[in-house]
């Protein structure tokens, strides 16, 4: 379950556009968090995609953002705090 943008503290500004099966959030015109039918993608650094990566057999590099991002497969096996924080931090790395 993708969590609630407007309860996650840090997260004011950002505008939404729907393309096909997906909805991008952007800040500043630039996407931090791209929600797909059965995944989201997210911006992070190279060292926590690879952990996260290494960690979790849902987590995958961004089809997105490349190797500048992650793809979670939403399956539970990380915890929406988890889940936000991604999303939190994906959005401060956003320019």
């Amino acid at each position: 379950m993708v969590p609630d943008l407007s309860q996650i503290s840090g997260i004011d500004d950002y505008q939404t556009r729907s393309k096909k099966d997906r909805t991008l959030y952007l800040k500043k015109d630039k996407a931090f968090l791209i929600i797909n039918k059965n995944t989201i993608e997210v911006r992070c650094d190279d060292k926590l995609s690879q952990f996260l990566q290494e960690k979790y057999e849902s987590v995958m590099e961004s089809r997105y953002f490349g190797r500048g991002g992650i793809e979670v497969v939403l399956t539970n096996q990380l915890s929406p705090q988890e889940l936000e924080d991604l999303i939190r931090l994906s959005y401060s790395l956003t320019i």
